[in-house]
């Protein structure tokens, strides 16, 4: 199993108790995610410290106020290290205002030109801003690999899997009011999707009043493959199949 999102750094215990957990739960692969300097720093030295640990840099557009060519060349910088596999998270957040749109969106093209530079897959964060997020993809992520990080829109799945984009589900689709959600996860081809926890958020129905971390993703796969009628295996075998075609890990 692999968990294709997570914040190592802001989850409870060590990176090392944290690792140690997940391979205990039956994890191979975790790709954790920086949202800011100091996270993708710090994501690529639990990288650096863990065998099955892997980075993403990013500017999250939460994050993204003042953003410049400064940053870009820092994330440029970053993602030459061997083993950050993705650029982001970034996208379009227009429900909490945390950064101005217009920052918002230079930093989501930036990230799209050093996804195309790099030729590493994209990781997409978009909330309350579907028909925007859609836009600026179509018209400057054209050939990449574009992952849709905890999936939020499933009621334009149709419109993302025509256009090739990976779709990956958190620990909210296992929770009862999300019945959208478990029914795209139902939906989506099992050779387009992946599982993540997004963790210390969105843990999984089971475990609701516990942070989240990685060794959670298993809960996650569980539910999702319990509603597609399949075995868990099965499940895991795709997404160990579409992580490995995705990151080349």
């Amino acid at each position: 199993m692999i968990d294709s999102h997570t914040h190592l750094d802001r989850s409870p215990g060590s990176d090392a108790e944290l690792v140690a957990a997940a391979r205990e739960a039956g994890l191979r692969r975790i790709l954790t995610v920086g949202t800011d300097s100091a996270s993708c720093r710090a994501a690529i030295a639990a990288a650096e410290a863990h065998e099955e640990v892997f980075a993403a840099v990013g500017r999250h557009p939460n994050d993204s106020t003042g953003y410049d060519d400064a940053v870009t060349e820092e994330l440029r910088a970053l993602a030459r290290h061997p083993r950050v596999l993705a650029i982001g998270e970034t996208g379009l957040d227009d429900y909490r205002d945390y950064a101005p749109r217009a920052d918002q969106e230079r930093a989501f093209s930036a990230h799209m030109q050093l996804a195309r530079e790099t030729g590493k897959p994209l990781v997409i964060h978009t909330r309350a801003a579907e028909d925007d997020t859609i836009a600026m993809l179509d018209r400057e992520a054209r050939g990449l690999e574009v992952i849709l990080h905890c999936f939020s829109m499933p009621g334009r799945l149709d419109e993302c899997l025509e256009r090739g984009w990976w779709i990956s589900f958190a620990g909210n689709v296992t929770y009862p009011k999300a019945q959208d959600l478990a029914a795209a996860a139902e939906r989506v081809p099992l050779d387009r999707m992946l599982v993540e926890t997004d963790a210390p958020y969105l843990t999984p129905q089971e475990l609701r009043k516990q942070r989240n971390q990685p060794a959670y993703v298993v809960h996650t796969a569980r539910f999702v493959a319990e509603r597609r009628g399949i075995a868990y295996e099965e499940l895991e075998a795709a997404v160990d199949a579409n992580a490995a075609r995705l990151f080349g890990w």
